[in-house]
């Protein structure tokens, strides 16, 4: 039987597009292997948010053509839409495909034979209105299922859009069949995925909120989470539903990006920090258990040590559970790179580096804050993995929990009482039904 190994590199719309791939090898008699070990096609899928993904990419790339120099390798994802002649000149890469060529992959290259030159298939994607969909792989606990892709935003430091095309989706009735699959399948939750997820429909007169809807109402998944929509998208309508519904849970990541307007406006962010405040407010007065997630850039043109001091103070006063922070990276072609950062704004590395530990640090104490509030509390949770005796999961607001796994195994939902914390990060809990141990003096 041939065989083919995966890697995948960058957001979680590239997994599920790797996994939907990956169906497509085994409906044509292929094994999956794990990576790295010896197969007779390799595919990277890969991510060029940042010069060091692009970086990360090059070296897993040629890392997989020493340890497998035998195998026909095949290059594709954002990286290989903007910059296909930088991987094609490594020496042993046999196809690079574009972000949509990759879902014709056998019908580019059928044989997967290797010759000494590089094949080449980058179609333009400015246009394309065509929509691939895709979810992640088998699993019974978390599915990741692409909803949209694209992005008609331009913020000034993306390349997105360029490597992904304009905003697209699929079908708020195409969703429901996924999803009615998905659950017979005996999957527990799943993400909807997306580029820009609140442009949701806009092509095909819908919207996110007629798509969550309609989850809520016609589906017999027990939890639905959206993995991230831009501040201006979250409509009062939306946060609505989410606090009144019962398979949404109250999760929401919104990227804020900076916490200084004058940054905001020079990202090109379509909202300021008061929108965004206001967002988070009103997600916690409706759903004051609620999670809420942001990313935030640090280092980005022009940011003195006045605007990254006025970020940190609004996320300190902001209720949010968590941040990822960003390092800025310069991304040819941007706005941000070819005006900003030649106008005099660049930020030295060692100081971005600064920020961002800075960031990270708040990240953890929010973090624990927001755990430490949800002890003594009542949630629900969807086990995913088990070490040694141990069980791991996500409660319904993301709290990652665990307890022994001797009455519980990956995919069971389970009513839990959150107990401690843990010096793992997590948050040890017992089965709700469970009374709890009373130490006798």
């Amino acid at each position: 039987m041939p065989s083919v190994s995966f890697h995948t590199l960058g957001c979680k719309l590239n997994f599920t597009e790797t996994s939907t791939i990956g169906r497509t090898f085994q409906t044509r008699g292929y094994d999956i292997v794990p990576f790295g070990s010896c197969s007779d096609v390799v595919v990277i899928n890969t991510c060029t948010v940042t010069e060091e993904a692009n970086r990360k990419c090059r070296q897993t790339v040629r890392r997989a053509i020493r340890k497998n120099p035998n195998a026909y390798v095949i290059v594709t994802g954002c990286y290989a839409q903007l910059k296909p002649l930088e991987l094609s000149a490594i020496d042993g890469v046999d196809l690079v495909l574009g972000s949509n060529d990759k879902f014709e992959l056998f019908t580019l290259a059928s044989t997967f034979e290797k010759s000494e030159s590089t094949q080449v298939h980058v179609s333009c994607i400015d246009g394309t209105l065509e929509f691939k969909s895709s979810h992640s792989g088998d699993s019974r606990t978390r599915t990741f299922l692409k909803v949209q892709d694209g992005c008609d935003y331009s913020c000034s430091f993306c390349t997105i859009p360029k490597a992904r095309g304009r905003s697209r989706s699929t079908t708020v009735s195409d969703i429901l069949e996924q999803v009615h699959l998905l659950s017979a399948s005996g999957t527990r939750e799943v993400v909807l995925s997306g580029v820009n997820i609140g442009l949701f429909g806009q092509d095909k007169g819908e919207s996110l909120l007629e798509l969550v809807v309609a989850l809520e109402n016609f589906t017999e998944i027990p939890r639905f989470r959206i993995s991230s929509i831009e501040p201006n998208l979250v409509t009062d309508e939306l946060i609505e539903f989410i606090a009144s519904a019962v398979r949404f849970v109250p999760h929401f990541h919104m990227p804020l990006q900076s916490g200084d307007d004058a940054i905001l406006g020079l990202m090109r962010r379509r909202y300021r920090r008061d929108r965004y405040a206001d967002r988070v407010a009103r997600i916690k007065r409706l759903m004051p258990e609620a999670c809420i997630g942001t990313d935030v850039i640090v280092g980005f043109p022009g940011e003195t040590d006045e605007h990254f001091r006025n970020t940190v103070a609004f996320l300190e006063d902001l209720p949010v559970s968590y941040l990822h922070a960003f390092t800025y990276s310069e991304r040819p072609g941007t706005l941000a790179a070819e005006e900003l950062s030649t106008a005099g704004g660049i930020v030295p590395k060692e100081i971005r580096s600064h920020r961002n530990r800075v960031l990270r640090g708040l990240s953890e104490k929010k973090r624990a804050g927001f755990y430490r509030e949800q002890i003594g509390t009542t949630r629900t949770v969807v086990w995913e993995s088990t070490r040694d005796d141990t069980i791991s999961g996500f409660t319904d607001n993301y709290v990652r929990v665990e307890r022994s796994s001797h009455t519980a195994v990956p995919g069971q939902v389970e009513s839990v009482v959150l107990e401690s914390l843990t010096d793992r990060g997590t948050v040890e809990v017992r089965d709700a039904l469970q009374l709890p141990v009373i130490a006798i003096i």
